[in-house]
């Protein structure tokens, strides 16, 4: 073999030519390095963009405990909380993260959804951890209560089937919101007068 020749089975599919419990080997590794790299991103981005049936990706702030991800999800629209049109009923939804630090779009993973109700043992470790993951909570302590009356927990377990990134940028159409600007912007004579004192 020279230093220009291939490697032997440089060029080699994964697993083909291999013996079946060396296929399987490789197969597992892979599995364990595709959870990994889920956990990772999920743990270090703090917003998941669901998408549930055929409604458009909605994003979705949540923390990553036990390997999976937690959220709070309103029982109705207009809530404080953020609402999810057909969560709470879904068996499946698909879960799309973006890098933290590179702000690329990671590979998608499709999530079994579970509402986690009070009784469960999970329910108040989950609780406590969005709890202190929840930015300028209205109500503070109080919030815990308020989720329970008003709120699902849900849980969004990774199935290990993940997609793979679009070619193109995942670019949707804006939720329609009441939040728009409405014609032009009125005329501001400040703007002129800071320009003429900064000259």
């Amino acid at each position: 073999m020279t230093d220009t020749d291939p490697l032997p089975g440089a060029n080699t599919p994964r697993g083909q030519g291999a013996s079946p419990d060396e296929a399987a080997r490789l197969e597992e590794g892979a599995r364990l390095e595709e959870g990994a790299l889920l956990e990772e991103g999920a743990k270090k981005s703090g917003l998941l963009w669901l998408t549930v049936g055929t409604t458009p990706p909605r994003p979705v702030w949540h923390v990553w405990l036990d390997g999976s991800s937690w959220l709070v999800n309103a029982r109705e629209d207009g809530a404080v909380e953020q609402f999810v049109p057909g969560l709470a009923e879904a068996d499946r939804a698909l879960v799309d993260m973006r890098s933290k630090d590179k702000g690329g779009r990671l590979p998608g993973w499709t999530a079994e959804v579970a509402v986690v109700t009070p009784d469960d043992p999970a329910y108040e470790p989950a609780v406590l951890a969005l709890h202190a993951a929840r930015l300028n909570a209205p109500d503070g302590e109080e919030q815990p209560a308020r989720w329970a009356r008003e709120c699902d927990l849900i849980r969004l377990t990774p199935t290990g089937s993940a997609r793979s990134v679009p070619r193109d940028a995942g670019r949707t159409v804006p939720i329609g919101s009441p939040a728009v600007t409405r014609g032009a912007s009125p005329f501001n004579l400040s703007i002129g007068r800071l320009r003429r004192r900064g000259g």
